[in-house]
């Protein structure tokens, strides 16, 4: 099958040795690449049964079968282990420009393994790889060391390279693998798996092309779908607004998660919101390669404490969680936030929902030392601790459902397998409730995007019937995704016909909608068993006692625990499970 070089490197940390084997995936949702084929491995490979920070548990590193190519959307590369945060499946996934150079070292994916006795990074090429000492690039932050380990394989456009921060170092177990400086694996904690094989880094280099069954194809179809979609309001929002638009949206239907998930409205919205970053900041926007919407905004802070920060973002997400949760009500502020959690690295929503949960702990007086709700320099504080695990910091550092344990706030705490939400609250949005309770990964948005077609009108919130069954057609679309490694936002322009001709021209096999289907269902397979053979319950997939219990005061708005029994069954029943899942 074409897309693919048939080639992994297993990487040994604690030998230091690296070896090229052949790798033939089984079925040909796992030939796909991507998600598929990281389950694939770590199903082979014993990691639901091992410990998430022992020397047993693997980290995959994986491409997609167009990673490459001129496909738009395509420069994305995933992470896959299990996780420290949830003990589940891990996985996430960055932009940028490093899924160009793993291609370019002309491998499927790479396998790291085992526990080096001091620090190292690994080195991965088309000749395969090889460990180097890494005590000089051991407490540094994310920036200095991949630019430092860039610098060392040729430079930018020759090599890239994905490392760890002073959290990940640490054990945090929400930290993240970053890479171009402001992107990141960001979610379910990778960082802290490559920290306990004291792995700082992956630095990618090489000059392989990716093996396509139809180039000309493939060029034609990027060609076709940059001029069809260019200039459309999809990526005329994007580019102009970029993911802060989301303020005003979810702010105007009350679903914006504010105080620790206590209100669904921030008094704050209008200065956290885009168009307070465009006329307040110098901002101008940024793509991936392979990319026509510029998503990413290049902002530099115009005034303030903070006048001259330099920040790709801050995107949404971070924004609900220091902006909306933490009550901090200035975007110099949240960028200021932000880029002391990819300096860390540390994964900004979970840091976020954590400092503000530690807020809500102060004002319900459990703590000994105040952390007030709007506070920046103590979230600041907060955030350096977490890193360095010392003092409130070392009980954070272990997550959510371990400080609500600690504190006695296990009833406050807000999560779902231990991974905190998104900033869409289900009380507002019944299919979220649904993707937070059953998401592989946890508490997660990205897995459905559910929010899209209840705020598009196509399953309004309050219509139940048909929900389930349009929900999973979106889960199989984007379990696609993420097998061909294709970024989120291209969600509205990527239906199922162009999926079938991105896997047609780049593998030279023709599935078809329901070969497609079958694939997908198979990548939700094979997460589930990942998760059942690491403990999953049915308990696992509820939501907090919280959002059944307590209404937003803005609309009145809670989770029906019967709608939401019903959408979980019928979910159940479409996937072909038995009822507990």
């Amino acid at each position: 099958m074409d897309g693919r070089f048939g080639r992994i490197l297993l990487a040994d940390a604690t030998t230091r040795t690296c070896r090229v084997e052949a790798w033939v995936p089984g079925g040909p949702a796992a030939a796909l690449g991507g998600k598929a084929a990281g389950l694939a491995l770590l199903l082979e490979r014993g990691a639901p049964e091992a410990d998430p920070l022992s020397d047993d548990n693997p980290v995959v590193f994986a491409a997609g079968p167009v990673a490459g190519t001129a496909v738009p959307g395509s420069s994305r590369y995933g992470v896959f282990t299990r996780s420290p945060q949830t003990g589940f499946l891990a996985e996430s996934y960055s932009g940028g420009t490093l899924a160009e150079r793993i291609t370019g070292a002309g491998l499927d994916a790479v396998v790291v393994e085992g526990a080096a006795d001091a620090p190292v990074f690994l080195e991965v090429s088309g000749e395969g790889g090889r460990f180097h000492d890494a005590a000089d690039l051991w407490g540094r932050d994310t920036f200095d060391a991949e630019a430092d380990l860039v610098d060392r394989f040729g430079g930018r456009g020759r090599a890239g390279a994905a490392v760890i921060g002073p959290a990940g170092e640490s054990g945090v177990v929400f930290s993240i693998v970053a890479n171009d400086r402001w992107r990141c694996a960001g979610r379910t904690g990778a960082g802290a798996v490559l920290g306990a094989k004291r792995v700082k880094g992956v630095v990618f280099h090489g000059r392989a092309r990716r093996p396509v069954s139809d180039p000309d194809g493939v060029r034609a179809f990027a060609r076709r779908t940059t001029a069809e979609h260019r200039g459309g309001p999809v990526a005329e929002t994007y580019r102009r607004y970029g993911t802060p638009s989301m303020v005003a949206v979810i702010n105007g239907v009350g679903a914006f998660p504010t105080r620790y998930w206590q209100r669904g409205r921030s008094g704050f919205a209008d200065d956290l919101s885009a168009d307070a970053l465009l006329e307040r900041h110098a901002v101008r926007p940024k793509a991936c390669a392979r990319c026509f919407l510029a998503c990413g905004k290049l902002t530099r802070i115009a005034g303030g404490p903070y006048a001259g920060l330099e920040i790709e973002g801050p995107e949404y997400e971070t924004i609900y969680a220091f902006g909306g949760l933490c009550e901090i009500g200035g975007l110099d502020a949240v960028a200021h936030l932000n880029d002391r959690c990819d300096r860390l690295g540390l994964d900004t929503i979970s840091a976020g929902n954590l400092v503000a949960f530690a807020m809500e702990a102060s004002e319900r007086g459990v703590l000994d030392e105040p952390v007030p709700y709007g506070d920046v320099a103590a979230a600041e504080r907060l955030l350096g601790q977490i890193a360095r695990r010392e003092g409130l910091g070392a009980v954070l550092a272990g997550g959510i459902k371990a400080a609500a344990r600690q504190w006695g706030l296990e009833d406050v705490a807000v999560h779902v397998k231990g991974l905190e939400p998104a900033g869409y609250d289900p009380r507002v949005f019944p299919g979220m409730a649904l993707a937070y309770a059953t998401s592989d990964r946890g508490a997660c948005h990205l897995r459905t995007t559910f929010y899209k077609p209840e705020l598009a009108g196509i399953s309004p919130p309050d219509r139940l019937d048909g929900k389930a069954a349009v929900f999973v057609d979106y889960e199989d679309r984007l379990n696609l995704f993420d097998a061909l490694i294709l970024c989120r936002f291209y969600r509205d322009l990527y239906g199922w016909d162009e999926l079938a001709e991105i896997v047609r021209l780049a593998t030279g096999t023709d599935p078809g909608r329901a070969g497609l289907a079958a694939a997908a269902r198979r990548i939700a397979d094979d997460a589930r068993r990942f998760n059942l053979r690491a403990g999953l319950r049915p308990e696992d997939e509820d939501l907090p006692g919280r959002f059944f219990t307590e209404a937003l005061p803005e609309t009145g708005a809670t989770v029906s625990r019967p709608d939401f029994e019903r959408l979980r069954r019928e979910y159940f029943a479409l996937r072909g499970w038995s009822e507990p899942g």
